[in-house]
């Protein structure tokens, strides 16, 4: 069973909007406290966006990433989204969802579970 598959990528014009979806397997789920959305741009480091508590129904941003993104989460599904709107060239990159069993937050070392990533692709 895949411990993270991520889905909803694909090729956009900019200004338009996408949900990416997370799913968690029952195991990754319950062990972990956090699970994280990251996304990776051509040539540059993989970088934090946001994530939620598995405990509750919180959400977290990184400093940055408020306004565009919304994250949420089904807990009953166990599924993670990703709302990005006003989609820009620059939001271009593989997005990631990931999980951690103690942290909560936008950096990449203490996820230690993800999965294989989509790709979304803005064009101008």
């Amino acid at each position: 069973e895949m411990e993270l598959v991520e889905s909803g990528g694909g090729s956009v014009q900019a200004g338009g909007s996408l949900r990416l979806s997370c799913a968690a397997s029952e195991s990754t789920y319950s062990t972990n406290k956090c699970l994280g959305w990251f996304r990776q741009a051509p040539g540059k480091e993989r970088e934090g966006l946001g994530g939620v508590y598995t405990r509750d129904s919180g959400t977290y941003y990184g400093g940055r990433m408020r306004g565009r993104f919304t994250v949420s989460q089904d807990n009953a599904k166990r599924m993670m989204y990703l709302q990005i709107k006003t989609l820009r060239p620059e939001d271009t990159g593989i997005y990631y969802c990931a999980a951690s069993e103690r942290y909560c937050g936008v950096e990449v070392e203490y996820f230690h579970r993800w999965g294989q990533g989509t790709q979304v692709t803005v064009s101008s």
